[in-house]
């Protein structure tokens, strides 16, 4: 199951940034706000060849609410965003700018 994953969530980065990616390793992240958890497991670090922003980018999925598929997130590497923590952090924020 997790190669299967991983190669998932690889050719989710690869389909999104163009660039072919590397798994490096996998980061468990736990993000909570006031208290609660909002957020929690892994999170794949793939290292970037070719891609003109960043070497790295950090990828994972989530089940979508009401339904048996997930969603994936590839995110660079870029900016203020400097780990797994920072990823998730940046997607949670821009889901919730999404919602409103």
């Amino acid at each position: 199951m997790a190669s299967t994953k991983i190669s998932q969530l690889k050719e989710s980065v690869e389909a999104q940034h163009g660039s072919a990616a590397t798994y490096v390793e996998s980061v468990p992240v736990k993000e909570t706000f006031q208290g609660q958890t909002v957020w929690e497991g892994m999170v794949e670090v793939f290292d970037l060849e070719g891609n003109a922003k960043s070497t790295r980018a950090y990828a994972w999925s989530s089940p979508i609410e009401g339904s048996d598929k997930r969603r994936f997130y590839a995110v660079l590497h870029l900016g203020g965003i400097r780990s797994p923590q920072d990823a998730v952090r940046a997607a949670i924020v821009a889901e919730r700018r999404e919602q409103k």
